[in-house]
Order: structure tokens, then sequence, then C-alpha cells
């Protein structure tokens, strides 16, 4: 984390929760004159106080910390708004529907940012019966595979995992327009859109 709470979100927070400096000090079993302080940028507050400052402004920590406050408008609902962490450490593969904070093993996870296929990833998809049967032309070794493909529409989400040494290759039914995602462990997240 690159910042700490400001003194500056401390007071906007209070004041949108229309609370004295006195309100909060007490909440905290602090003094009006710290959160004076803290306002001020004269002082900032304990780290221990962090978790008891977020609940008193009714805020997460994380929120306190950046400033943003999350208000709930269902923007998620839409799958095409999903986001993807691959762990590098285990290779835990995670989904959102949306922003979240994602951490594992110890480190905070940016979302990945999907490429266009180069040649090297190069995609087959067959129509067999009812469903279509994608191919990644890639070398599946230990040391370089294809981790997982998924499809994603606005209403669905579906990911097949694979497994090195064996075959890059699964079925999907599509359904609409939508966007194809494959991850390389070597060379990142790639989509490309389907109809």
């Amino acid at each position: 984390m690159d910042n700490y709470v400001t003194g500056a979100v401390i007071r906007r927070l209070r004041e949108d929760k229309k609370m004295t400096q006195a309100e909060l000090a007490s909440r905290l079993d602090v003094s009006p004159k710290t959160i004076s302080k803290w306002e001020t940028a004269k002082g900032l507050p304990d780290i221990t106080l962090l978790d008891p400052l977020a609940a008193a402004l009714d805020v997460s920590v994380m929120e306190l910390m950046s400033g943003n406050t999350i208000i709930n408008r269902n923007i998620s609902a839409n799958m095409l708004r999903s986001q993807i962490y691959v762990c590098p450490v285990c290779g835990n593969i995670i989904h959102s529907m949306g922003e979240a904070v994602i951490s594992c093993c110890g480190v905070t996870l940016p979302p990945l940012e999907p490429e266009e296929p180069d040649e090297a990833h190069e995609i087959t998809i067959e129509k067999v019966e009812d469903e279509q049967f994608v191919v990644i032309h890639h070398d599946m070794t230990k040391q370089h595979y294809i981790s997982f493909m998924a499809y994603v529409t606005g209403d669905k989400f579906q990911m097949v995992k694979l497994y090195p040494e064996g075959n890059a290759e699964c079925r999907f039914r599509f359904r609409g327009a939508g966007y194809l995602y494959i991850y390389c462990n070597r060379h990142g997240l790639m989509r490309i859109k389907v109809k």
C-alpha cells in the first residue's frame, strides 16, 4: 500500500456522518485535540486505531486509506466487468465480478490486463454438435503451459482449468456474443471476441 490515511479523508468522512471532532474522539477513546491534529496533518492515527476509526466512520479500512467510499449500486451484475487474478506463488486463479482487493500467499494481486493473442497462441474454434471446441496451438510442458480458458458473456462466466502435459483444448456452449480468455503462465492473459 503506497498511502496512509490522510487528515483530509478523516475530516470529510467525519463531516459526511455529521459528527463533531468530540463525538469521534469519544468513540475512539482519544481526545478531541488528537482528532484535530489528524485532520490538520500534524499527526497520524496509530495503526492500531485504523479498525476502530473505520468502524466509527462506517467505512472499510481500505476505503479509509484510499479515501474512496464505495456505494453499492449493483454495478457488478454484468459478468463482462469480471476481473481475473492469478497468484504468482501458488498459481491460484481468482475471479471477481468487478473491482476488488485480492491477496494470496501474502501478495496483493493486480487484476490481469488481457491482450490480443499472438502467433504463439493461435486459437481454433470449431462447432461440434451444440458446443464450440476450442484448441490453443501451444505446447503444454511443466514450465510453459496454458493454465485456463474462460468464456464470458453479460450473464455467464465459464472457466475450464487446464494442466501441464495435458491438451490445451476444451468445449464451451457459446450463447451470444462474449469473450474468450486464455491464460499462459509465461505470457499472461489474452482475450478474443466471439459471436
